[in-house]
């Protein structure tokens, strides 16, 4: 069954989306999401910090902007599907201990990283950033200034994830002031049932309160989160809790499919198996819901991902600026990150770095006054030039060939030969195209582009994707 084509806006100039059940059953396998790449699974796990600490002294002398991501992991509610990294507890009175540690952390990394670098996107991720009080938001983001050069600009993208139920009438106005400009709700599905299922009661009403406050106050870009795959959902369902999110009209929807791997994480083992949708139901709700979306205005970024035509991320994508990071999609393409907090992972143009995952142990070694780096990788010239050419596919859905030998001074067709020999089957069934200075991903490869993105992996060509979720 192959659906017709979505209409697009007509300011448009990217591909048309295509659903083709033959094609997904075929290459409906496992892959990363490629968030880096190398990918995380490529990570020495004993990384030497002085490692990290040389790559800083490289970012510090590139003198490119910075985006600056905080973990904080605690929440007050466990939602039985999460796999985060997260610390479930009623105790508010942990955050301000661990933001005083954060602090710590964030005083070492700046001087290597350098303070006067402008902090160009600033991102608070979880856990449950607003399990903080008010009061130790304000001396997180008070301690940055004093040590990072953050901005005041327009074009600065300062984000905070946010759970609805744990806002309060002065949660907004004090993140407003603080400097943030964007938030992402986490919804998950409307509908009572799975909410109560998954142990997130979340009346529709709450939602739509924070929401309507935030754009009063200005913030903008606002994302809310869905989850299709939830136990006693059904595309019946799905599809009703789609409406009620378009009635909120959101600038930016991320739609995630639900991986259930209880083994792996504990909280899973609270859903059980036989209220879980099939997987045939599974397919029918995300492409009833991306030709709803289509429909609906909204532009497909790719990888979950969807935004309205004037969205900065769509703005983006169409100029060939959009970037893709451990956040997701970025507009700031050209910020080396900083990370904080248990589990972070920094990134500088060579390399990776990550924390420990372990809170005791993090803590340990900020109160010992060092860094808590335990795992990360160096890139070779390979791996750079790669990861340039997986960004392009799976943030604009083309890569150009004069623009590849403009930027690494080689010869794409030669580099990549074996690559393009490999990519034959899906140019035969019109994933991608080439007409010999473009390949262009196709209508029916935009959904199925972590297939593409693995040809040029090349720590995936023996495989071993077994450790990844499915493509879709």
């Amino acid at each position: 069954m192959t659906s017709k084509p979505a209409p697009q806006t007509s300011e448009s100039t990217l591909p048309e989306f295509m659903w083709d059940d033959a094609l997904i059953k075929r290459y409906d396998l496992s892959g990363p999401r490629y968030t880096s790449y190398p990918t995380a699974v490529e990570f020495n796990q004993n990384y030497p910090i002085e490692q990290m600490v040389e790559a800083a002294a490289r970012s510090k002398a590139s003198n490119r902007p910075l985006s600056l991501y905080t973990h904080l992991p605690f929440c007050a509610h466990l939602c039985y599907y999460c796999a985060c990294n997260k610390v479930i507890t009623k105790k508010r009175d942990k955050a301000m201990p661990y933001v005083e540690r954060v602090l710590k952390e964030a005083a070492m990394q700046s001087k290597l990283f350098g303070s006067d670098r402008p902090v160009k996107q600033l991102h608070w991720g979880g856990g449950t950033p607003t399990f903080l009080p008010n009061d130790v938001m304000q001396e997180l983001m008070e301690g940055y200034a004093e040590l990072f050069n953050l901005q005041s600009d327009d074009e600065r993208d300062y984000s905070v994830e946010i759970d609805p139920r744990e806002v309060d009438q002065d949660t907004l106005p004090t993140l407003w002031k603080l400097g943030f400009n964007r938030i992402s709700l986490g919804v998950q599905d409307v509908n009572p049932e799975v909410q109560k299922a998954v142990n997130r009661i979340q009346p529709r009403e709450m939602t739509e309160a924070v929401l309507r406050e935030a754009r009063q106050l200005g913030f903008r870009s606002i994302n809310l989160d869905l989850i299709y795959g939830l136990p006693h959902q059904t595309p019946e369902s799905f599809a009703e809790t789609l409406e009620a999110v378009l009635e909120m009209s959101p600038d930016r929807l991320s739609v995630f499919s639900y991986a259930h791997l209880p083994d792996r994480f504990y909280p899973q083992t609270r859903i059980k198996n036989d209220t879980l949708p099939s997987p045939q139901q599974k397919l029918t709700m995300l492409h009833n819901t991306i030709n709803r979306l289509l429909e609906a205005g909204y532009e497909y970024i790719g990888m979950d991902h969807f935004a309205k035509p004037d969205d900065s991320l769509s703005v983006a994508q169409r100029a060939g600026r959009l970037h893709r990071n451990f956040q997701g999609y970025t507009t700031h393409s050209d910020c080396d990150l900083v990370s904080l907090g248990v589990s972070a992972i920094g990134q500088t143009d060579d390399a990776y770095f990550q924390n420990n995952h372990d809170l005791p142990a993090w803590e340990a070694s900020i109160d010992a006054g060092q860094l808590a780096i335990t795992k990360g990788v160096n890139l070779t010239r390979d791996d750079r030039i790669r990861r340039w050419v997986i960004g392009q596919l799976i943030c604009q859905f083309r890569l150009d060939r004069q623009q590849f030998s403009a930027d690494w001074q080689e010869d794409f067709d030669s580099y990549f030969a074996d690559e393009l020999s490999r990519l034959k089957p899906m140019m035969a069934d019109e994933l991608i195209g080439d007409n010999g200075q473009v390949l262009q991903v196709e209508p029916a490869g935009r959904l199925l582009i972590r297939a593409i993105c693995q040809i040029f992996d090349f720590y995936r060509k023996e495989g071993a994707s077994q450790r990844f979720s499915r493509i879709i």
